[in-house]
């Protein structure tokens, strides 16, 4: 290499943050892109392929891939309080409830949009199936307490579909994303059963509180909690960790909410 590109790489490596570490031992964003495509193999074989494994091979891949990819998480973020091994299987282990929750998604988008002719199609064609999928994943190893992870797969999902869901975001069975591009879930949101958002919707935050040092406060509840059997439509906005929209509500297109709303509702946007 030329002597002025190593005086570069010299002048590029000197500027750095103190906050970030500086670690050979990174999550691979390639290795966590094949452990969602392993996992869709393990659990719909047939429908997902993937470098031609078998489910037993797929099963087998991801049990290695994930462990490893989970150690250099965890070395990145100084936290190795558990072991990866044990994550890793308890990981696999909840598999069989999350095929049981995908189903249900599946039923609900079949019976959600009249375009779907077969839950064929919906498992092989849309993208909020795909994004639900991932974040079903990525959800329990949040809850799991991995690091960057969830994060990396929450975030390849919303690279391929547009759709941004937050491993965080605690959601029910039955979920349905129609269309689905420029859909946001926060963190701290809570949707019940049988929840059904359009395109461009978003369960979002208010601005950040302010600590004494002038710092925003990340933590706490900042992102709504919504009912069971809500409807959502298009660019809806619906912000805040005070925010509750009750069971059987329908919330019009383009409707701007920061305050609750009671059971059995029908909020529309009208301009003044």
């Amino acid at each position: 290499m030329e002597k002025r590109h190593l005086e570069l790489l010299d002048k590029i490596n000197g500027i750095n943050d103190p906050q970030m570490k500086i670690s050979c031992r990174v999550s691979d964003r390639t290795t966590v892109v094949s452990i969602i495509k392993e996992a869709q193999v393990i659990l719909f074989p047939g429908y997902y392929t993937y470098n031609n494994l078998t489910q037993e091979k797929a099963l087998h891949m991801l049990a290695y891939d994930l462990e490893k990819e989970i150690l250099a998480a965890q070395h990145l973020s100084g936290d190795n309080s558990r072991n990866a091994f044990d994550i890793t299987h308890d990981f696999l282990t909840t598999l069989p409830e999350i095929k049981k929750l995908l189903l249900t998604d599946i039923q609900a988008i079949y019976d959600g949009d009249p375009a779907a002719k077969s839950k064929a199609e919906v498992l092989i064609c849309y993208p909020g199936f795909y994004a639900i999928t991932i974040y079903r994943f990525a959800h329990v190893l949040y809850q799991l307490k991995v690091p960057f992870i969830p994060r990396i797969m929450t975030e390849y999902a919303h690279e391929k579909t547009g759709i941004d869901i937050n491993p965080g975001a605690v959601i029910g069975d039955h979920f349905c994303i129609d269309h689905g591009t420029g859909v946001v879930i926060g963190e701290t949101a809570v949707l019940g059963h049988h929840v059904k958002l359009y395109q461009g919707v978003t369960i979002g935050a208010k601005s950040f509180d302010l600590d004494e040092n002038g710092n925003p406060v990340k933590s706490g509840k900042r992102h709504p909690d919504i009912g069971n059997h809500v409807v959502v439509y298009a660019n809806a906005t619906i912000l805040g960790g005070n925010t509750h929209i009750g069971n059987n509500c329908v919330i019009g297109g383009n409707v701007w909410l920061m305050h609750s709303v009671a059971d059995n509702q029908t909020v529309y946007y009208t301009e003044k």
